[in-house]
């Protein structure tokens, strides 16, 4: 970078990052020398900016925290990244977040440079959401106390209402918040049950943290997202169905993707579909989705729900009395 006012702009954006950067490492970026590098570092100092410099093999620069920063910086993709996050951030079933991200999102273009900002507000008017599945709305408030309980290591105390509708007042150790399906959970140790639970946060109410401070439980699971998937599972039966497709195994394994499983092929217009494990009511949607006529073999269980689901389907479409579809 030969220009030395846009050399030092991106300097300064990746100093932003709250970390130590090696010069070696800043000189690579800039694709200038280590000498090019501590030189910038002292017009940015004789600028007011405080850039500390650290010795030793883990030393480099940085922006000391604290004191008086430059403006935002984003390069092309940050700026990007910011952009796509709070429009899919606008989606999420959190109270108040639509208008708060798109408020974001206008504050942001006006502070960008005009090539980016160009850029944020081509990517926004060409960008369509479909529309999400209604799911009950989280208090953000709800998620600021549990995650910073959780960053802390803090106990908190909640109402909680469960699928049944019984209310209880729970006493629980937060270790991390969770998104899934868009849904909002809580991973958290139950103190007065002694066990882990995995609470939706859009049936907590009244969230206070106590003060009281716990040392660090390790999760009986490799990470958060895994033990609410298996908890979440784990309260369904899943299945393994065994069908025969009236379509050649290459293109059931097209239209199945990633759920394929193991397909067998039959013959040139038909193959054998032996499928992951799932419910019964996803197994259903991904042979019907298929757009072509099968045969289940296996489980029982999956042959009853088809059964069931084509008789509701038919009463669904059948003419009433008057001889008018509804």
């Amino acid at each position: 970078m030969r220009d030395t006012p846009a050399r030092l702009l991106r300097l300064l954006s990746l100093l932003q990052t709250p970390r130590e950067w090696p010069g070696s490492e800043l000189a690579e970026r800039l694709e200038v020398s280590p000498r090019t590098v501590r030189r910038d570092v002292d017009r940015l100092r004789e600028l007011g900016y405080p850039v500390q410099a650290s010795l030793g093999v883990q030393g480099g620069y940085r922006l000391v925290a604290g004191k008086a920063m430059p403006p935002l910086l984003l390069d092309d993709e940050e700026a990007v990244a910011i952009a796509v996050g709070l429009r899919a951030a606008a989606r999420q079933p959190v109270a108040g977040i639509a208008e708060a991200s798109l408020r974001a999102l206008a504050k942001l273009q006006q502070v960008l440079p005009p090539r980016l900002g160009r850029h944020v507000r081509t990517l926004s008017a060409a960008t369509v959401s479909s529309p999400a599945a209604a799911v009950p709305l989280v208090d953000p408030t709800q998620l600021i106390v549990l995650a910073a309980a959780a960053a802390a290591h803090e106990r908190v105390r909640f109402d909680y209402r469960a699928g049944d509708g019984a209310a209880s007042r729970r006493l629980v150790e937060p270790h991390r918040l969770v998104l899934v399906d868009r849904r909002w959970y809580v991973v958290a140790h139950d103190n007065e049950r002694d066990d882990w639970r995995t609470f939706r946060v859009d049936r907590i109410e009244n969230a206070k943290t106590t003060g009281v401070r716990v040392p660090h439980r390790e999760l009986p699971a490799d990470d958060a997202s895994a033990f609410v998937t298996t908890r979440l599972y784990g309260l369904v039966p899943v299945f393994r169905a065994v069908a025969t497709l009236a379509m050649p195994a290459e293109q059931a394994a097209a239209r199945l993707g990633d759920y394929a499983g193991k397909l067998a092929p039959l013959d040139d217009t038909s193959c054998r579909w032996h499928s992951p494990e799932d419910t019964l009511d996803w197994l259903a949607f991904r042979l019907t989705l298929l757009d072509c006529d099968f045969t289940v073999h296996e489980p029982p269980e999956l042959i009853e729900h088809l059964r069931r689901l084509g008789l509701r389907i038919t009463r669904a479409v059948a003419p009433d009395d008057g001889g008018i579809r509804k």
